[in-house]
């Protein structure tokens, strides 16, 4: 489960950063001052970041059994702008009082 973790806190955190960016930087310039190059690069790039970030919480959320109903909140939660900082940083705790790590061995 560690590694299905990271790799969903990983493209959470850049699908987040991706859409913030195209909200609040290539949206304004589009339409305000007619620069669509901003829209154009990372809309693409969102859009298929977004399919990973899609894979990466399914198989999250099969590796940790969650209902359908969490799993697509947690999916959805790439659509709008700062909400997957809120969800990575849920999942992450919710994760961490579910599932606490072990220590591990001291070396001698």
């Amino acid at each position: 489960m560690g590694g299905a973790l990271t790799r969903y806190r990983v493209i959470a955190w850049i699908v987040g950063v991706a859409l913030v960016v195209l909200v609040l930087i290539g949206m304004p310039l589009k339409y305000a001052f007619d620069e669509p190059i901003v829209v154009a690069v990372v809309g693409t790039a969102h859009g298929w970041l977004y399919m990973l970030y899609l894979a990466a919480t399914f198989d999250l959320g099969r590796r940790v059994h969650w209902p359908l109903k969490r799993m697509l909140l947690v999916m959805l939660a790439g659509t709008v702008p700062f909400v997957s900082f809120v969800a990575e940083r849920r999942v992450t705790r919710d994760l961490a009082v579910e599932r606490p790590r072990t220590p591990e061995p001291a070396a001698l």
